[in-house]
């Protein structure tokens, strides 16, 4: 994987009149690495289409170099011909998956924990989100935000990429970068922008 990694994880339920399959394709264009598509509520039929839909962008713009990751569904995954899959903490075992998962398939994890990291990592994970790391709306269920320094206990332990995830700003990629982060993962950060093109370069500049 590259030194500097980008992951945008979809939520449509926060955008507002552009369809989820353009904003998709658009951080592709804008050089994102990683696209984790994360539609829980979506029908399977739905999701393996919107997946397939993904996939095709990827390959029309000509990323070889990005991946298309499912959340959870490696039935959906695999179906949809997608590189990979992500697991959260009720998802499948690490150690199971890539038992059963294609090489050269992309096996990431959510983790909240030292203790999470590496067992994912020992279990085969290929990266490891991180989060939260700062305090953000969407993950206050996981509890306080870790802050830089469990980040950089995680990433000095870690050999795989770690992706610090949660309230992740423009201005706080550097230091999530300095605490030994391999790249950011998020939301908001692409989908609430005027222009995901002028944000990838924003976020490629801190590094």
């Amino acid at each position: 994987m590259k030194s500097f990694l980008l992951c945008y994880i979809t939520d449509r339920r926060q955008l507002r009149a552009v369809p989820l399959a353009a904003v998709i394709r658009e951080t592709l264009r804008a050089g994102v690495d990683m696209v984790q598509i994360r539609e829980k509520d979506l029908a399977t039929r739905e999701l393996i289409a919107l997946v397939e839909e993904a996939v095709s962008a990827s390959r029309e713009l000509g990323r070889g170099d990005a991946r298309v990751v499912v959340n959870d569904r490696l039935d959906v995954a695999l179906a949809a011909d997608a590189e990979g899959v992500h697991l959260g903490a009720h998802s499948m075992p690490v150690h199971v998956v890539r038992r059963v998962a294609p090489p050269p398939f992309v096996l990431g994890a959510s983790c909240h924990s030292l203790g999470e990291a590496i067992a994912a990592e020992s279990g085969g994970a290929d990266y490891l989100v991180l989060g939260p790391v700062f305090e953000t709306p969407s993950k206050l269920g996981y509890g306080p935000p870790l802050g830089l320094e469990r980040l950089r206990n995680v990433t000095s332990r870690i050999r795989i990429p770690v992706l610090a995830l949660g309230g992740i700003t423009v201005e706080r990629v550097r230091p999530c970068l300095e605490a030994g982060a391999s790249g950011i993962a998020g939301i908001r950060i692409f989908q609430d922008c005027e222009s995901v093109q002028e944000r990838g370069l924003e976020l490629r500049a801190q590094c």
